[in-house]
């Protein structure tokens, strides 16, 4: 079985519970960072599948975070999450390289469904076993 890991970006520790519950009911293993500092390090650490982050850390962007997951591997989908959604936050956020947008409140059967619909569309993660490497077109 391959390792499927998603790394989940939110400075609140009850969401971060609740993505990781959410997602392992999908069979993903979360690795979960509380800011923006801690994600940037593990997303160069690589082998992700997924990457979700909240928009706003309370040190910093989390469009850092999406901008910094498609320089290590440009088919790593990003979903980027936020409670203070406008038509220029998700305009910024997919210009950053993000595949998807929500905001909150979401449904569990919504939040899982993006999921599964972001990661059916890409190719596999990126240092995953499914994946060839960074795509560096």
């Amino acid at each position: 079985m391959l390792d499927r890991r998603v790394l989940v970006v939110d400075d609140e520790p009850d969401f971060q519970v609740t993505y990781e519950r959410l997602l392992g009911r999908q069979g993903l293993r979360v690795v979960t960072a509380g800011s923006r500092h801690e994600a940037l390090a593990l997303v160069e650490r690589g082998s992700l599948v997924l990457v979700i982050a909240d928009l706003r850390l309370y040190d910093g962007d989390g469009l850092d975070v999406v901008r910094a997951a498609r320089r290590a591997c440009r088919s790593l989908p990003v979903i980027v999450i936020t409670g203070f959604g406008s038509e220029s936050s998700r305009l910024a956020a997919l210009h950053a390289g993000a595949s998807a947008y929500l905001t909150k409140p979401f449904t569990a059967a919504a939040f899982a469904s993006l999921v599964a619909e972001t990661l059916g569309s890409r190719k596999g993660g990126c240092g995953s076993a499914s994946s060839s490497g960074p795509d560096t077109r």
